[in-house]
């Protein structure tokens, strides 16, 4: 057989999809999501110790961190509780949190601030600082687990200036005001 006949039939067997397992493609593999996330300090039944759902990294004992995660697939699109099997928060010492993922903002605020509805939905998971624990940064990771068990981490800078550090002093706590 000639080159451009071998070619020929080399091509046709390719587009009938019986080529050689050398020339066929293999398939591609599953490529990790995307984790973002960030901190914030959230509202407690004692109530507020400053501004709630603002970035901070600095917590006194007894306030709430509030870790705020999105997981994203490789085209950027958010995967929620249904592409999820679950988000789980790791301190350092090994205290672990279950994140759930919901509408944002709550009711309340909804509410509150004359919003038609929720404005966005992502995953939340909530540390309330014990009493006694000790002052100093600690670092922290996110693992996300998906629909068929694969599990992907991510962790934090592991700069002491943007960890979560509590701080030493008494937290002073305020009802907000009813509306």
């Amino acid at each position: 057989m000639s080159t451009k006949n071998a070619g020929l039939v080399a091509l046709s067997m390719a587009a009938a999809g019986i080529a050689a397992p050398a020339e066929a493609q293999e398939a591609p593999k599953a490529q990790s999501p995307f984790i973002e996330g960030d901190i914030v300090r959230g509202n407690t039944p004692d109530g507020v110790t400053g501004p709630v759902c603002v970035l901070v990294n600095q917590f006194m004992r007894r306030e709430n961190v509030i870790f705020r995660i999105r997981v994203r697939d490789v085209a950027g699109k958010p995967l929620d509780d249904r592409a999820l099997k679950g988000i789980v928060v790791e301190l350092a010492d090994g205290q672990k949190f279950q994140a759930r993922y919901a509408p944002r903002p709550p009711q309340g605020v909804i509410t509150a601030m004359g919003l038609p509805g929720p404005t966005d939905a992502f995953w939340t998971a909530a540390w309330r600082i014990a009493e006694n624990y000790p002052t100093g940064t600690l670092s922290y990771k996110v693992t996300a687990t998906d629909a068929q068990g694969a599990v992907q981490d991510w962790k934090t800078f592991n700069d002491p200036r943007s960890l979560p550090t509590i701080v030493d002093g008494e937290a002073k706590f305020v009802k907000p005001p009813a509306r």
